[in-house]
């Protein structure tokens, strides 16, 4: 099994495939190679065709995914609005690759209609990871979470939302030798490979867990018998200073995904956003439907928060030893705009696991599973790592 990636800045197709050739270390014509995955910036957009196209002539991948970003991840940066283009190639004997497009109606399909669509590996259980990326504007991403939950419960599902359209009809997803401007493209890993998911939501909880006893859709109108306004204004006095000036980025709803009755900590939450607060009836909006008995706990982020998150989550993994490869979906709120530096969660990752092959781009939502669930989430950090 043998993994490389490689990154250009060219925006000409020729000299980009030429420098991420040379970067893979895969000449081309060279026998081909089983997979290739490749993320680039919006700045491609006008010539996709033709550099998908020169792409595939030259490595002669069997499987070939991708889709654009706000900005790519590759080598020992971060591309964050500006031209870059990031692929990972891959020589996997013994492994199964299989490709499939969901159009926006399919992904709304009941599960024994959207079943005859999917890979063989999903259908029979045997998927080892669905790599997914999805149209922002078409794609209903959750709905078919649930229904791979249906067919294959204990698959992961690992990827993101394409990014850096500016509408509706501008999102580029490519999948063997199709470009698709919605819906969503797949590709299953079956075989001899094993994958890692390690997903970071960045937060902190703070305050008590409580029970939600009144909610409608995604507002929640009662917590422990109480207006939510006023049992956040009394959970955040009691803060310490930094703390309370820390919700300026934010206040953040974690939705339990245990049943048990421990008291949850970090890890134990699906994040959410606060959307907005009524002042008169002090209910809360969440960017989530929200049922009645459900526990929730308050969160807070920042950078710290979010650095001593995801090196707690990647440190077990030093365990199993440098992986072979990794790919990484990361928020178009993290990057610059969380750590106020270049680089951040790349920087973490080579800290903590050592220098692998790794290409990734900035997502408009990302996904991966939390608790043995896949979710579509925000602000966070999906990393699916090959070994």
């Amino acid at each position: 099994m043998e993994f490389a990636a490689a990154v250009t800045t060219h925006t000409d197709p020729s000299e980009a495939t030429r420098e991420i050739a040379r970067g893979l270390e895969m000449e081309p014509g060279d026998g081909g190679i089983d997979l290739l995955v490749v993320f680039f910036s919006r700045h491609h957009a006008q010539q996709i065709e033709k550099l998908a196209t020169t792409l595939r002539g030259a490595l002669r991948p069997a499987a070939f995914i991708g889709c654009m970003g706000e900005g790519v991840i590759g080598g020992e940066h971060e591309y964050e609005e500006r031209p870059a283009l990031t692929a990972m190639g891959a020589r996997l004997p013994g492994v199964r690759l299989e490709s499939a497009f969901l159009a926006p109606r399919d992904m709304t399909r009941p599960a024994r209609e959207l079943e005859p669509l999917l890979p063989t590996a999903v259908r029979d259980g045997s998927s080892r990871l669905l790599l997914l990326l999805g149209d922002p504007y078409s794609s209903s991403v959750e709905a078919a979470l649930e229904t791979f939950t249906t067919l294959s419960p204990k698959m992961p599902v690992a990827g993101g939302m394409a990014s850096g359209a500016r509408g509706p009809g501008e999102t580029i997803l490519m999948i063997d030798d199709r470009v698709e401007r919605e819906g969503a493209v797949a590709l299953a890993f079956s075989g001899s490979i094993e994958v890692d998911t390690v997903v970071s939501q960045g937060c902190r909880p703070f305050g008590p867990t409580l029970t939600v006893t009144g909610s409608r859709e995604n507002l929640i109108q009662e917590l422990d018998g109480r207006p939510p306004l006023e049992m956040i204004e009394e959970i955040v006095e009691a803060l310490p200073s930094r703390d309370r000036n820390l919700l300026r980025n934010g206040l953040f709803v974690g939705r339990s995904i245990r049943t048990g009755p421990e008291e949850l900590g970090r890890g134990g939450f699906l994040i959410r956003g606060v959307m907005g607060i009524d002042r008169q009836t002090g209910a809360m909006a969440v960017a989530d439907a929200i049922e009645v008995e459900e526990r929730i706990r308050f969160h807070l982020r920042d950078a710290r928060t979010a650095r001593e998150d995801f090196e707690l989550l990647l440190t077990p993994q030093t365990v199993f030893g440098v992986p072979r490869g990794g790919l990484l979906f990361s928020c178009n709120a993290r990057g610059r705009r969380l750590y106020d530096e270049p680089d951040g969660d790349l920087r973490l990752i080579r800290a903590v696991l050592g220098e692998f092959p790794l290409a990734g781009f900035f997502c408009a939502g990302e996904i991966g599973p939390v608790g043995g669930r896949n979710f579509l989430h925000g602000h966070t950090a999906s990393l699916a790592l090959f070994r």
